[in-house]
């Protein structure tokens, strides 16, 4: 499934070349596909579409265990490409200059399958913040620009009780037994080597999770963690909870003056950042 075989006809996308002719060969992790689509995107510098490919994906089916396999399926794939690409080199039908290009892009895959091996420093990324006052935003913008996993709390909670992601969830998500299970989740706990982007709805869970993770040691493959605190007059984050459609959360407006920030901890504070997301975005996340 890499990007020759995706097609944009008639604003549906199609995919092509499947293997309808051998049954046994359709049935693979799908993992395994998808790291052909992001790897594809990567070797095309475009890595802002990959990370946003591999979050939707990852999002809507709750598979972010399958995260662990995708650096072997990414590394495996990139070469894969190089190897057929280089094909082309040997075949004394090929114009040289289609050689030349040839040369190039499986160098280019050769590279990147290379880079997928390579070990990488992970950090951690809490967002913290009253709802509507921006944290999804931040995060998946965090999340392209720094090729991290944005995890967002309401989706968590919605796979672990069967609720369709559109579908409007009940007071059973928002229990105590299920912010334990959020908490324990595998896909939130699980290691990963690239950075992670978490956001977290509940303030109660905040200090939790927080302090879990500035107990981790800050040198060798774990950087030190941040905590970013989205902040809104409260009008904005009215109107942005009333004019809010189609998105995974439930809060709505009328559940604002039920919510409070708790003063962020000694613990919490040199993790500390603070955005005012009614300003531009950019300029406040030139930091990280």
């Amino acid at each position: 499934m890499h990007l020759r075989n995706i097609a944009l006809w008639q604003n549906e996308i199609l995919l092509f070349d499947c293997i309808e002719f051998n049954e046994p060969f359709r049935f693979v992790d799908v993992m395994f596909d998808i790291a052909y689509i992001i790897m594809d995107l990567d070797a095309r510098d475009r890595s802002d579409l990959s990370n946003g490919f591999l979050n939707a994906y990852a999002e809507q089916t709750g598979d972010w265990e399958g995260l662990q396999v995708l650096p072997l399926y990414l590394s495996r794939q990139s070469y894969v490409r190089a190897k057929v690409t280089s094909f082309l080199l040997d075949d004394p039908s090929v114009p040289e200059a289609v050689k030349a290009q040839s040369a190039e892009t499986a160098s280019r895959y050769y590279r990147l399958a290379w880079d997928y091996t390579k070990p990488r420093q992970g950090n951690l990324t809490l967002m913290s913040g009253l709802s509507g006052s921006g944290k999804s935003t931040v995060a998946r913008q965090l999340a392209q620009k720094t090729g991290a996993i944005h995890i967002r709390s309401d989706a968590v909670r919605k796979h672990l009780a069967g609720v369709s992601l559109d579908e409007r969830g009940g007071d059973e998500l928002y229990t105590p037994e299920m912010t334990q299970n959020l908490r324990s989740s595998s896909g939130i706990g699980h290691s990963f080597d690239t950075a992670g982007v978490f956001r977290y709805s509940g303030c109660q869970i905040r200090s939790t999770a927080a302090s879990a993770s500035c107990n981790r040691p800050s040198s060798g493959s774990q950087s030190a963690p941040k905590i970013v605190y989205c902040t809104a007059p409260v009008p904005v984050l009215e109107e942005r909870l009333r004019d809010r459609t189609g998105d995974v959360s439930d809060a709505t407006a009328d559940l604002l003056p039920e919510q409070h920030m708790d003063p962020f901890s000694d613990v919490e504070q040199p993790y500390l950042i603070t955005l005012d997301t009614t300003r531009n975005l950019e300029t406040q996340l030139k930091e990280f």
